[in-house]
């Protein structure tokens, strides 16, 4: 047996990739003090090419063909300040394909990044049908009979809803006969359908065993397949990008030509289940994503509802800037002469009819109140009764046999197309330099179906191509435009996948417009997206009581504040309140991108009727607790421990100063008691010091 090792210098972490003359390489990740059972055989990559399948039949990712006969080749490690990588190159004597692991990690963080390159080394074409991005078998002396799988699903407007089960329940039964070899066929998976990378299945999870566990993401915009599964050895993990069978994608690999895969991550959890990969995504964000955190206002939700006019705005501006709101966002509508725009979008141009002075006039009013003006724009679609439907050629569009995609009225965009992102490239320079536009919120309201094949070698393809150029557009707009804060929305969060927020500045988390169904989305959200990107809705409204303008205001304390709702028609108490919530906000909103998220009363389900989000640092404690029930009740709430040496302690009102809901801290520092006296939906958010333990 022959191996390398990588090792963090700060964390400890010890990645080790092994490999024998007559075996694929394998791969092992250890924590500091874990155990050193003996490794898992599972081959490193797992590859499905025409004519080349899986060893054993069925629609598990592992025991295939090429993968098994992967042999070394070379090997080659780099470092660039305190990252490391290993690439470790395999090939296959059959097909000629070379294969290189690309895996990378740093000083601070248990997590590796994978991601596979394949090179067509051999005489002839091969059809590539799914390359593997990280495929891993090292989970030690786990017990299978007692680990744990906690999995999310999410819906338009339900998005982030978790489950933790034991993984004989998820979907490994133990079959497992005396006497008998270990065999099975089946496995746990999930995957994407289509563009929108998070509308049902959720591209990550968390493995759960004996107080650790191991945190999984992949990090692409479109297709994504991850499976779980029982091998003879213990577990495997295989976590793929788009496939043949599950999204059409295949890949005719020319001698010569190489494909790379998407990256995935791979965390060592030792505390909370994403403190590491919480770490590990803001230590990945690409470089250019703007620092502060201001507090922005929508006019959208369960308010203007895109259907702006500078007679709507111009009070809801002044109203915007007393609260404190530092940005003003004018949503969807404002390029439209009438109410029905849905199948006319495209062109983006304002409308003279809503804004008769133009709309030059209401963002002038925006920045005279002391704020940044934005516009949201759909990016990615053409209306089918738009005039750009015309100028623009097909080959700007996503096609399948020569006939553009259409979806609600929407023809998609091709953005792996030059004449597609020329468009969107004046749009926004337009914007920008014209009307002084400094904010852009990008939604995606409809899919694009399977893909493409107008000029890729498969639909699947052809939408890999796709997501790519978009990110690879954003990445560009960035370095054109640093200025701008971006946002990302996708009918909400349907679009929330690691690849596509780590470019943006804040998350629409949901479209959802009650306020009491809001509170397990944004409790959920840090699970997906980081706490400083989570842009939760508070939308106060006049006919509220103070109990409803505090649990929507406090609902999204605790990530980004994102703010609408009439508040030019607030009474002037409900003003106040808003103006408190604002504040109390902005005091705390510097030590959310330094915090780590925790949930004391476990993830949210949908219907609890106790809810509870927490941020942690090195001395501060913050947590949001939303109350949803109609009869008395109480609640203890376990607290994460506090740092070596020292206790919670100093318990205070972070919003609203006075609450119905009564917390008391427990004299050890441990945990809280909270009493709901009248049974009423109400939340609350408070803090907590670190203080010296006597």
């Amino acid at each position: 047996m022959t191996s390398i090792s990588l090792t963090g210098a700060g964390s400890g972490l010890a990645l080790t990739a092994s490999w024998r003359d007559d075996a694929p390489a394998t791969l092992s990740l250890r924590a500091p003090g874990q155990d050193t059972a003996a490794a898992s055989g599972q081959p490193l990559v797992e590859l499905l090419a025409s004519g080349h399948g899986r060893d054993w039949a069925g629609p598990r990712y592992v025991a295939t063909s090429i993968g098994q006969r992967l042999r070394y080749l070379s090997h080659e490690l780099t470092s660039y300040g305190n990252r490391h990588t290993l690439a470790l190159t395999q090939t296959d004597a059959v097909t000629g394909l070379d294969v290189t692991s690309l895996l990378s990690i740093d000083d601070e963080h248990l997590a590796v990044r994978s991601r596979t390159i394949v090179t067509n080394n051999g005489s002839g074409p091969v059809t590539l049908q799914a390359v593997s991005s990280l495929v891993f078998g090292d989970f030690g002396a786990v017990d299978i009979d007692s680990a744990y799988l906690l999995r999310g699903r999410s819906d338009w407007l339900a998005e982030g809803r978790w489950s933790r089960q034991p993984l004989r329940d998820a979907g490994l039964p133990g079959l497992t006969t005396p006497g008998r070899s270990f065999r099975t066929r089946g496995c746990i998976e999930a995957s994407s359908l289509s563009s929108w990378s998070t509308a049902q299945e959720l591209p990550m999870g968390v493995i759960e065993h004996d107080g650790a566990g191991w945190s999984f993401q992949i990090e692409h915009n479109g297709g994504w397949l991850w499976q779980l599964g029982e091998v003879p050895d213990g577990l495997y993990l295989a976590l793929f990008g788009p496939t043949d069978e599950q999204h059409g994608w295949q890949l005719e690999l020319s001698p010569g030509a190489t494909f790379e895969s998407v990256p995935a991550a791979l965390a060592i959890e030792l505390g909370g289940p994403v403190d590491t990969l919480t770490a590990f995504r803001r230590a990945s964000r690409p470089a250019g994503h703007r620092p502060e955190l201001p507090v922005v206002f929508n006019d959208y939700m369960n308010t203007v509802m895109g259907d702006p006019s500078a007679e709507l705005l111009h009070p809801l501006v002044d109203a915007a800037a007393a609260s404190g709101a530092e940005y003003f966002v004018i949503d969807a509508g404002w390029y439209a002469d009438n109410g029905d725009w849905w199948d006319a979008v495209g062109e983006w141009q304002p409308s003279t009819r809503r804004f008769p002075g133009g709309i030059g006039e209401v963002l002038d009013h925006i920045r005279e109140r002391g704020m940044v003006p934005g516009l949201w724009l759909e990016p990615e679609v053409v209306g089918t009764n738009s005039p750009m439907a015309l100028k623009l050629p097909d080959t700007a569009f996503l096609v399948r046999d020569g006939v553009r995609v259409i979806e609600h009225g929407r023809y998609h965009l091709d953005f792996s197309s030059a004449q597609a992102v020329e468009h969107l490239n004046e749009v926004v320079d337009r914007l920008v330099n014209d009307l002084g536009v400094g904010y852009f919120k990008f939604d995606y309201n409809i899919r694009a179906g399977v893909g493409s094949d107008g000029a890729a070698a498969s639909a699947g393809h052809g939408l890999l191509r796709h997501n790519l150029g978009y990110l690879a557009w954003i990445d560009s707009l960035r370095q054109r435009h640093p200025q701008l804060m971006l946002e990302n929305c996708a009918s909400g969060g349907m679009r929330q996948d690691f690849a596509t927020v780590s470019r943006f500045d804040l998350q629409s988390t949901s479209d959802q417009e009650d306020l009491y169904a809001y509170a397990p989305v944004a409790a959920s959200a840090p699970m997906l997206v980081l706490p400083e990107q989570a842009a939760n809705w508070a939308y106060p409204q006049p006919d509220m009581t103070d109990d409803a303008i505090v649990f929507t205001l406090s609902t999204a304390m605790l990530g980004r504040l994102y703010l609408s709702g009439w508040l030019d028609k607030l009474s002037e108490h409900q003003r106040l309140m808003v103006a408190a919530a604002v504040q109390a906000h902005r005091e705390l909103r510097d030590r959310v991108p330094q915090s780590i998220p925790f949930w004391p009363t476990g993830l949210p389900q949908w219907t609890d009727p106790w809810i509870t989000l927490g941020l942690r640092d090195d001395d501060t404690l913050y947590l949001t607790l939303w109350r949803r029930d109609t009869e008395p009740g109480e609640v203890r709430v376990s607290l994460p421990p506090a740092p070596t040496g020292r206790r919670w302690d100093h318990l205070s009102a972070v919003f609203p100063a006075e609450s119905p809901l009564r917390i008391e801290l427990d004299p050890s520092g441990g945990s809280l008691t909270v009493a709901d006296e009248r049974g009423l939906h109400a939340a609350r958010v408070v803090k907590l010091q670190a203080v010296p333990t006597e």
